[in-house]
């Protein structure tokens, strides 16, 4: 049942690149009703990327356009029927559609340049000393994320405002570590404890699975 819908300008929201709307209009070709069916993209939750920020993950679903919800936001866009519902248009405001940058990879991506707030997804306790909160920090936040890319961070010790940690598993030698630790694990240590003022890594970097270093 179509209740309330907003059509708005194709600029307002999401943005379809020409070779993301091909791989739609092939999914499109394959069903009997094709013609009645609009690309509905929303925003159903957070996650953590292997450089350790937190970016939204999505939902994307072919829907039938005489079946939309309230709030629902529809339009036109690359020879496309968008629709978004209420609730994820903020947030997908400013995003684009796409095709994978490497050839090899299917599917689409959405290149959004808006974020989740970190203070909204960790809830830590503010009792305990620098180190047990640090630690609780690692334990519950950073390193599950870090799990499922065989990685982990260990707290070695806190020396005044600094935190020394030790990379291992999949993160000892990578060579996207110190991206990790500075540009994801530090940003995180820095909001959430922020005593720490610096980060320092102590990890054998040339003794790991796929040392750089060497």
């Amino acid at each position: 049942m179509t209740t309330d819908t907003k059509p708005v300008p194709a600029t307002s929201v999401l943005q379809v690149t020409d070779e993301a709307a091909e791989v739609v209009r092939g999914a499109l070709g394959e069903e009997d009703d094709g013609a009645a069916l609009g690309l509905r993209v929303a925003v159903s939750g957070t996650e953590m990327s292997p450089s350790m920020t937190f970016e939204f993950s999505y939902d994307l679903s072919l829907h039938e356009l005489d079946d939309l919800h309230t709030g629902d936001v529809t339009y036109e866009v690359a020879g496309l029927t968008v629709i978004v519902p209420g609730d994820s248009v903020e947030n997908l405001t400013g995003a684009t559609l796409d095709v994978p940058s490497n050839p090899l990879q299917g599917g689409l991506v959405i290149r959004n340049p808006n974020r989740p707030d970190m203070a909204d997804r960790i809830d830590l306790s503010e009792s305990g000393s620098v180190a047990e909160r640090l630690q609780d920090l690692l334990n519950n936040h950073v390193n599950p994320s870090l799990a499922s890319h065989g990685g982990y961070v260990e707290l070695v010790k806190v020396e005044d405002s600094k935190a020394f940690l030790l990379m291992g598993g999949g993160c000892q030698g990578c060579t996207m570590s110190a991206a990790t630790l500075h540009q994801g694990v530090a940003a995180i240590i820095s909001q959430h404890v922020p005593e720490i003022l610096d980060v320092i890594d102590v990890t054998d970097h040339a003794a790991g699975e796929n040392p750089f270093y060497q």
